[in-house]
């Protein structure tokens, strides 16, 4: 793998890290907290930095075929993004959000699982 190829992998899986990780404890706070907000923001932020990431990872993977494949993982990635941010706004207003931690976890395992079986990901299974 490329120097450039794996240090845009890395930027990445850094940004998904920081990311899940700010969404738990977001999620975790009190509903009318102050820092639940703050890391609300921060969090979004990370939403513009995953989808930049992700978007250049994704132009580079057209040279390693099976781009089919990596634009589901794509859609499934903008999906694990979308209900981390509609888990967090239902959760705001007081609203159930069910349906929106079952969707972030069944994006998540499509968006991991194609990560590490297409081409440019780790060979685990």
């Amino acid at each position: 793998m490329p120097d450039f190829l794996a240090s845009q992998t890395h930027l990445h899986i850094t940004t998904w890290v920081v990311a899940i990780i700010l969404f738990l404890v977001a999620a975790g706070m009190s509903k009318t907290s102050k820092g639940r907000k703050i890391t609300h923001m921060i969090l979004r932020l990370f939403y513009i930095l995953i989808i930049v990431s992700g978007g250049a990872l994704f132009i580079t993977a057209m040279d390693y075929g099976q781009g089919m494949m990596y634009g589901f993982k794509l859609l499934a990635g903008l999906g694990v993004v979308a209900f981390m941010e509609m888990t967090l706004v239902r959760g705001a207003k007081g609203k159930s959000t069910g349906a929106m931690w079952i969707g972030f976890i069944v994006c998540l395992l499509i968006v991991l699982g194609l990560g590490f079986h297409l081409p440019m990901g780790m060979k685990f299974f």
